[in-house]
């Protein structure tokens, strides 16, 4: 079986540490470069009048429109793989967040690079999928942009992909490779029974009709009600209306979501049900993107927590809000690549939590084993060249125990061949 080598991309070195120390290795060695690539864009004129075609009457800052141009740096990626692959089999974490184009790039050329180095095979991780939200064409001349990152990350040379909680499970068929799409579920489960002393008389709300099958599940697993709440939007982004289905009065209220973005969903959504009489509103979610007036608008609203997990970075948005609470999954990673790496089945994490403490890293254990050898092993202080020859003496010789032996296949006698001869 080859060996398991696993990278961090450059999105969350965090989480890849975690994930590292919890099987036990060391991080492959990997350097990323950013060199700038200068490009100058001059804007066209607009259709219409002559005088605008010949740069007349279009001014920027007191200048006619031809005589501007503006500077626009473009980051180019370089990555250098820094130890053998050849043969091993590679697992490269890197998540869809932050700057996202780049962290994309970063991984494809990642791929591509441990694929020519004769990989056995390459493994994308990617808790957080760039682009899940565009999974389906909902108006005239949208891009599937889901499927052309599938595209892309298979035409790289990935061999499987094992992400988290995505927010569609029909992008999985985007694919021509194996996908393992985990779930957050179990260690969501974990938490609330943990953490909400009054779990027992709660209610599980999905924000959206579409996180209704999501929702059922938790309640289910936790035998408590559910309700939803159907939104209508007027454009992205913005909720226009909202309308819950279920009684939350005088319960605690938990909205669960696959991911958060501006906010404004689930804020609305906790309004709603302070508002029907609810005690307590926790928010879960497993993508915490919080972008634009994400953290103000978390702030303001009525949460007693507002719970993510580590698939996107949170350290600066947690002293920002201090509401923002982490769930650690990468246990569940770990766990993934460690199956998948034996050749295991996946499924069992779709249910529980792995129990497994984190280990420490490959070099440390070795020192700890070699000191554990060289306390328990006992060495002769007397030992030296020459044998003891005291203990030879001493040995009694009649407890040796006498075993008569048979030759197998004796070699004929020169009789036996000339008897064989003449017989034939």
């Amino acid at each position: 079986m080859p060996n398991i080598v696993l990278f961090s991309g450059s999105s969350h070195h965090d989480l890849s540490q975690k994930v590292a120390d919890r099987l036990g290795l060391d991080l492959g060695k990997v350097t990323t470069k950013k060199f700038s690539n200068q490009e100058t864009w001059r804007p066209a004129a607009p259709r219409g009048a002559e005088d605008r075609l010949n740069g007349v009457g279009l001014e920027r800052d007191g200048l006619p429109q031809r005589c501007v141009s503006v500077l626009r740096v473009k980051t180019a990626l370089s990555v250098e793989i820094g130890e053998s692959v050849r043969g091993e089999d590679v697992y490269i974490v890197q998540s869809g967040c932050g700057e996202i184009n780049d962290n994309l790039m970063e991984l494809l050329i990642m791929i591509n690079a441990c694929k020519i180095a004769s990989s056995s095979r390459v493994t994308a991780v990617i808790p957080c999928f760039p682009y899940a939200r565009q999974d389906k064409k909902d108006k005239s001349r949208a891009p599937i942009s889901a499927k052309l990152v599938a595209n892309m990350l298979s035409v790289a040379g990935a061999d499987h992909i094992i992400t988290m909680d995505l927010h569609a499970s029909q992008i999985q068929g985007f694919f021509d490779i194996a996908v393992d799409n985990l779930y957050a579920e179990p260690a969501v489960l974990q938490w609330i029974k943990e953490n909400i002393p009054e779990w027992k008389n709660c209610i599980i709300v999905s924000p959206d009709a579409g996180g209704a099958k999501r929702v059922t599940s938790i309640a289910d697993r936790l035998n408590v009600d559910f309700a939803l709440i159907h939104k209508e939007r007027k454009k992205a982004n913005e909720v226009d209306r909202m309308v819950l289905v279920g009684d939350v009065k005088d319960r605690v209220a938990i909205l669960v979501d696959d991911m958060a973005d501006t906010c404004g969903t689930i804020c609305f959504a906790a309004d709603k049900l302070i508002e029907a009489g609810a005690l307590k509103v926790y928010a879960i979610l497993t993508h915490g993107i919080f972008s634009g007036p994400a953290i103000s608008r978390i702030n303001n609203a009525p949460f007693e927590a507002v719970v993510v997990t580590n698939t996107i970075p949170q350290e600066e948005k947690m002293k920002a809000c201090p509401k923002i609470q982490v769930i650690d999954i990468s246990m569940i990673l770990a766990e993934a690549i460690r199956r998948t790496h034996n050749g295991e089945s996946v499924s069992y994490l779709f249910s529980h939590v792995p129990l497994f403490a984190p280990k420490p890293p490959q070099s440390s254990r070795i020192e700890q084993k070699s000191s554990r050898i060289s306390v328990n092993t006992r060495i002769p202080a007397t030992m030296s060249d020459k044998p003891d020859i005291s203990e030879v003496k001493e040995f009694d010789k009649n407890k040796l125990k006498k075993t008569e032996t048979q030759e197998k296949n004796p070699l004929p006698t020169k009789e036996t061949i000339e008897q064989e001869k003449a017989a034939s």
